[in-house]
């Protein structure tokens, strides 16, 4: 893993220029965030994040004065040398009879890089100031754990989209995470009187950018994405009219409403989580546009947006398609690359001879589960674990499955055999992680060899 350092920030800054503001009447009333009376406020969400940026209090681009010593602090918490040896190695490497397949992409992708340092070079910059995060950072428990040794204040959520940010004084430090903040959020904070560290991914902006596309063109964002994740409350807060569906059936449920129409009351009562205020299904399903959550799986969105498309189709006629149908691939290049990786891994499988697919990263994170659908959809025995120590040394793994449960059952099936598995870790994961959870198996391979020895040597 190599942190990229003023590249990075270049990059990112770049990516996230604003697009030029226009008028939306804005239709929503007074938030139920803060108990605060709504101040008059900007006439578009978008023309209002511009004024945030502009405020002498709201950083994004870091602190050059403390970056190189937050570049070293970085590699040495989350490098890893045996993924440097497996990288260095065409991915493979043999040990202790275990064969390990790397995935070809893997691990921390440059957002996560950068919203890292940011956080990190916040904490050098600001060293007698109180420091506070409105979410985790990104969904590492590793992380995460490290900012709080840190002294960095997770704020508290006190349920139905609420947080008790009473605990905010005059002159601390706010980190917004890699996920984003709601505008809510935004707009509150920037009447306080303290810094704003903005984290925010690049790739996450880009999806706001979009569904302001959306308002412009009169649609309503229909979002790809699990309406409780930090990314989508964020997004949804940035939209106007819009409705969240998480998976293909929830979208089918959407476009048969659209064609068919339907009982109006069970609908909102299913979607009651994932629609904007006052939505009509009537007549907000008209015009639509289709965004996502930046780390869902990417194919079950293409065919998410085909599925709309059509719908749109036999509804209006193929001539009216760009009429009342909007689309822009928001999924993060990483997301693809790292699914596109462990995909190839599935394709080998019989070649490689895996026992099984060790998918590394939190267990709160979508991109690592859409990770693990991979496999598991294929009938490939894979295990998603959020922690090396998920690996026990009585042979037994606990783990998350795709229907989020967490269970534990034995890992090695024949504890005879060589090992062969392959292993690949989301985009918010560490290599260190991943040493750290091959570095187990490793061990427990070892010690059962150790043992086997060691009864045979008694019989003798």
């Amino acid at each position: 893993m190599k942190i990229s350092g003023a590249a990075v920030f270049a990059i990112a800054i770049a990516s996230v220029e604003a697009f030029s503001p226009v008028s939306v009447q804005n239709r929503n009333g007074a938030t139920a965030l803060f108990s605060t009376a709504e101040e008059s406020k900007p006439r578009t969400k978008k023309e209002g994040r511009l004024g945030f940026f502009k405020s002498e209090n709201f950083h994004r681009k870091g602190f050059k004065e403390v970056r190189d010593n937050v570049e070293d602090t970085i590699k040495d918490q989350y490098q890893s040398s045996l993924v440097d040896d497996l990288k260095s190695s065409n991915y493979v490497i043999e040990k202790d009879n275990v064969k390990v397949y790397l995935a070809k992409d893997f691990g921390f992708c440059w957002g996560v890089e950068r919203s890292i340092a940011l956080a990190y070079e916040a904490v050098k910059h600001y060293p007698d100031k109180n420091l506070h995060i409105t979410n985790e950072l990104i969904h590492n428990p590793e992380v995460n754990d490290r900012l709080t040794e840190m002294n960095v204040k997770l704020i508290e959520k006190l349920g139905e989209g609420k947080k008790d940010f009473d605990v905010i004084e005059d002159g601390d430090v706010v980190i917004l995470p890699a996920f984003g903040a709601s505008y809510e959020e935004m707009d509150f904070l920037d009447k306080k009187n303290v810094e704003i560290v903005d984290t925010t991914c690049p790739w996450v902006s880009k999806v706001w950018n979009t569904v302001d596309a959306h308002q412009r063109k009169g649609l309503t964002s229909i979002i790809h994405g699990k309406y409780a994740h930090e990314e989508t409350v964020a997004t949804t807060s940035f939209c106007e009219d819009y409705i969240c569906v998480k998976d293909m059936k929830e979208a089918e449920m959407v476009a048969d409403y659209m064609i068919n129409g339907g009982n109006r009351e069970e609908f909102l009562e299913y979607f009651k989580n994932a629609v904007s205020e006052g939505f009509d299904p009537d007549k907000m399903l008209e015009k639509v546009g289709l965004a996502n959550q930046t780390t869902m799986y990417k194919k079950e969105t293409k065919s998410i947006g085909q599925l709309f498309q059509k719908t749109i189709m036999k509804k209006f006629g193929p001539s009216k398609v760009d009429e009342h149908y909007f689309e822009f691939d928001t999924i993060c290049d990483a997301t693809q690359e790292r699914q596109d990786a462990v995909t190839e891994l599935v394709e080998n499988k019989n070649d490689y001879g895996l026992d099984f697919i060790l998918v590394v990263g939190g267990w709160d994170s979508s991109n690592t589960a859409h990770l693990l659908e991979i496999p598991h959809h294929q009938g490939i025995r894979s295990f998603h674990i959020n922690r090396a120590e998920c690996i026990s040394a009585d042979n037994t793994i606990t783990h998350r499955t795709v229907d989020g449960e967490i269970v534990t059952e034995p890992l090695l099936l024949d504890l005879d055999k060589d090992v062969v598995l392959g292993v690949t870790s989301g985009a918010s994961t560490p290599d260190a992680a991943v040493q750290d959870a091959l570095s187990q198996i490793f061990l427990l391979k070892k010690m059962q060899g150790a043992a086997k020895e060691e009864s045979a040597s008694k019989s003798d």
